[in-house]
């Protein structure tokens, strides 16, 4: 336990070290809180929250962001649609990594067919450009967010199964692995119990930094009108409603403010994923 506690000691002080890690760091914790305060301190109802009189009424004391062409809030409709972005980029690249994983580990424990299956599979998925990937797959389960959800885990499938099988191929041969089988353990304890371990920290690497890239895809896909219909405050659809209502250029609040958040979120993934790649890439250390 001492050993464990003096470990994280170090992890935590150099990533400390790290300017990337920390600014990123602030900014992930900085934008999450944030969005978690939205419900409560300015609950969103979408159905009341237009005023036709205050269309496009530029930022100001009263309205921060300034307003869209129904007349709503900017500031309130992206404090919400910063929530939703970093909801759907989570629960993509989460369910991405968890299937990924699973199927990285079962390909390069099992090795044989299993790996020429799952191994032909990545390939396949890789084979399309993500964008293009994902529009295809909320073109057949409509557009929602729940199908960029889908969408989205799957084009970050194929990362993970890659990712998880080279690991696994470095670890399957190591001393200790075979050790444990010589002594009888089972191949769901020696996977589970200290492969899995082995590979986790370039998984939450990747993770981090495909949380920034989902952020992008899932605005991509609302901006082309394939994410969350209106009127959920969506920031990829905001910057699609600007467009559309043509007013992007005239009253150009309604796209500045919107894609800041895009940016500030990738930003701050990529960073913290920068800063996490230094201190559990060990040929940096």
């Amino acid at each position: 336990m001492n050993n464990n506690l003096v470990f994280a000691k170090q992890a935590f002080q150099r990533f400390w070290r790290s300017t990337s890690g920390k600014i990123g760091l602030i900014l992930t914790v900085a934008l999450t809180i944030w969005a978690l305060l939205a419900p409560l301190l300015s609950p969103y109802d979408p159905a009341v929250d237009r005023n036709y009189l205050l269309r496009l009424v530029a930022p100001s004391a009263k309205h921060w962001f300034g307003t869209d062409g129904l007349g709503r809030d900017l500031l309130v409709r992206v404090w919400h649609g910063l929530g939703i972005s970093l909801l759907v980029s989570l629960v993509s690249v989460g369910a991405g990594l968890i299937v990924g994983a699973l199927l990285g580990l079962v390909a390069g424990y099992f090795r044989g067919l299993l790996e020429m299956a799952i191994g032909t599979l990545a390939d396949i998925l890789l084979a399309f450009p993500s964008i293009l990937l994902a529009i295809g797959v909320v073109t057949v389960t409509g557009p929602s967010l729940q199908s960029v959800i889908i969408a989205v885990s799957l084009v970050q499938i194929p990362i993970y199964i890659r990712l998880t099988r080279s690991m696994v191929l470095s670890l399957r041969e190591q001393e200790f692995v075979l050790a444990l089988k010589a002594l009888g353990a089972s191949d769901l304890r020696i996977i589970f119990r200290h492969i899995l371990p082995g590979s986790l920290a370039p998984l939450v690497v990747q993770a981090t930094l495909s949380t920034g890239t989902a952020t992008l895809e899932a605005a991509g896909l609302g901006f082309l009108g394939l994410g969350a219909q209106p009127p959920v405050p969506e920031l990829g659809t905001m910057l699609s409603d600007a467009f559309k209502g043509g007013y992007a250029l005239s009253s150009p609040w309604t796209i500045v403010f919107p894609g800041l958040l895009i940016t500030l979120t990738v930003l701050g993934f990529n960073l913290l994923g920068d800063g996490l790649r230094d201190v559990l890439d060990p040929r940096g250390n």
